[in-house]
């Protein structure tokens, strides 16, 4: 989380740079009430695999996997939703209209919050990651990776439904 006029024009620009090339979908997070940002999060590290030829994926416009990070909120905003509905709205954008295959996230194994609420919603744990980035802190962060695939869509799409108190479609 920018913890600066400077950090944050700095991350906004390094999402944005991203964007361009094609590599991330970042989003601002912005509570309806006031309008206020409360956070941001993004789709990154898209992947659109090398099918063959005469496969039908091939030459497919959307990614076939890709990761959903870089996500911080404000302190008000944690535990109000907000990440359960953009949770929501990522994951049926990358699963309903991308038609990807899966998508992961990770999360600093010293974060037992997040790891809860991800596995809360159906993400599948598959490992450790030792020395996978920089934490906040400016240390080696260990990241716990999880996966949603295109097959367990439906039912974390229902949990997150429950949680979001939405009737089931």
């Amino acid at each position: 989380m920018p913890q600066s006029t400077t950090e944050a024009a700095r991350y906004i620009a390094t999402a944005r740079a991203w964007q361009n090339v094609g590599t991330a979908v970042p989003f601002v997070i912005i509570r309806d009430e006031d309008n206020a940002v409360i956070g941001s999060t993004r789709f990154w590290n898209i992947e659109r695999w090398a099918w063959p030829l005469d496969h039908a994926r091939h030459g497919r416009e959307f990614p076939d996997s890709c990761e959903i990070g870089y996500t911080w909120l404000t302190r008000s905003a944690i535990r109000t939703g907000a990440n359960t509905e953009a949770k929501l709205l990522m994951l049926a954008h990358a699963f309903d209209s991308w038609g990807a295959l899966c998508v992961c996230l990770h999360t600093d194994v010293r974060n037992l919050r997040s790891q809860s609420a991800i596995e809360r919603i159906g993400g599948k744990r598959e490992g450790l990651l030792r020395a996978h980035r920089m934490a906040a802190d400016f240390t080696p962060r260990d990241s716990v990776r999880y996966s949603i695939i295109a097959e367990e869509w439906p039912e974390v799409k229902r949990r997150l439904a429950e949680l979001m108190h939405l009737p089931r479609r």
